[in-house]
């Protein structure tokens, strides 16, 4: 097919797509869209000045419903986009809008956006194809030799499915029994433009179907990468959680999730959303416990480094020979470096203690008031 081909659809359900990806696919997918409107607003002219317009009309009609679907989705993405705007988690939904079904469209919510272009750009070479092999305009030899072709493209998308192989064998034992009539002077027309419409569904039905098995083969790897991903990360969280129990007093409490619980990758589309779901359930509650644990770390380190300055400001300003102040570090020293270490008193006690350790007013500033 003439045009730019379809981008390359970037990232994987679920995550964050890089910003340069996106613009490149947005910017690739608009580009097609507008060819292939183009080029469907040619083949439905074509298909209105045929004798047998009515022939092409169920085809056109669902072409150009698909292409909409299509076009709906990119609204929808680059609206999230927001010419650039988008953050991690704008993103993270894009994936979604890109990976997930569409809702829309003949049939179009079974299928992804991914696979809805291939479907697409398949059913524009399927209407081309047979405008171009009108009975009006081509033999039946020409007729034939195309309905090969298409037959030879489903033998090859059927690959080492069974019921597929068989479908196509039937079509292929049809096709020749045609042969053998047209060889004696029988009249196919009737039964090869029925041969033709049957092998151009087909031919169509294996191409969603090889997408929609190849989209969920990614979507399996994804996850299972997702899956070791969090299996890694747990042991960390279990070993955080640990310390800040031993370290902190009254610690939170929350539970690392168990990400083997999850079980393995399921292999049907349906439950592998479900599980993909549940997937990012349990980064978002991996994050919540990383924040959770971490909080109180990391402000005792920062108590205890506030403690550190403020006693150097005493040094440098005299305050330390005060014995008040020399005893409010003491004591916030001691606190802080105790084990388990109670947070709130910690807080009020360096305070106390940075209060302590400011200049003395001068008998000028007193004046000045």
């Amino acid at each position: 097919m003439s045009g730019p081909d379809a981008p390359e659809a970037p990232g994987r359900l679920g995550e964050p797509i890089p910003a340069p990806q996106l613009l490149r696919y947005l910017s690739g997918l608009e580009a097609w869209l507008a060819h292939r409107r183009a080029e469907l607003d040619r083949l439905d002219q074509a298909a209105q000045a045929s004798p047998a317009s009515e022939s092409y009309t169920d085809d056109v009609l669902l072409a150009l419903t698909m292409w909409q679907a299509i076009r709906t989705r990119t609204d929808e993405l680059v609206e999230v986009w927001d010419s650039g705007r988008a953050d991690a988690v704008d993103r993270e939904k894009m994936s979604q809008l890109v990976w997930g079904r569409l809702d829309s469209g003949l049939g179009a919510a079974l299928v992804s956006l991914v696979e809805a272009v291939t479907l697409c750009d398949a059913m524009i070479s399927q209407v081309r194809a047979r405008l171009s092999f009108d009975p009006d305009t081509a033999d039946q030899a020409a007729r034939l030799r195309g309905l090969r072709a298409g037959l030879v493209r489903a033998e090859d998308l059927a690959g080492v499915d069974t019921a597929a192989r068989d479908l196509v064998a039937g079509l292929r034992s049809r096709e020749l029994r045609l042969v053998t009539q047209a060889a004696r002077g029988a009249d196919i027309s009737g039964p090869l433009a029925e041969l033709e419409a049957r092998a151009a569904l087909a031919e169509r039905d294996l191409i969603v179907q090889v997408s929609q098995r190849r989209t969920l083969e990614k979507g399996r790897a994804d996850a299972r990468a997702a899956m070791a991903a969090l299996e890694q990360r747990e042991p960390t969280l279990h070993q955080l959680a640990d310390r800040c129990r031993r370290e902190i007093a009254h610690p939170p409490r929350l539970a690392v999730p168990d990400v083997s619980r999850l079980g393995a990758v399921p292999e049907t589309r349906t439950e592998l959303d479900a599980f993909v779901d549940r997937l990012a359930a349990v980064g978002r509650a991996f994050d919540a416990v990383a924040d959770a644990y971490s909080a109180p770390l990391r402000e005792r380190a920062e108590l205890r480094y506030r403690l550190e300055g403020a006693r150097a400001a005493a040094d440098a300003n005299g305050r330390s020979a005060s014995p008040t102040v020399r005893s409010g570090y003491d004591e916030a020293r001691e606190v802080v470096s105790r084990t388990p270490c109670e947070i709130t008193l910690t807080r009020f006690l360096v305070e106390q203690y940075e209060y302590l350790t400011r200049d003395l007013p001068t008998v000028g500033q007193e004046g000045r008031r």
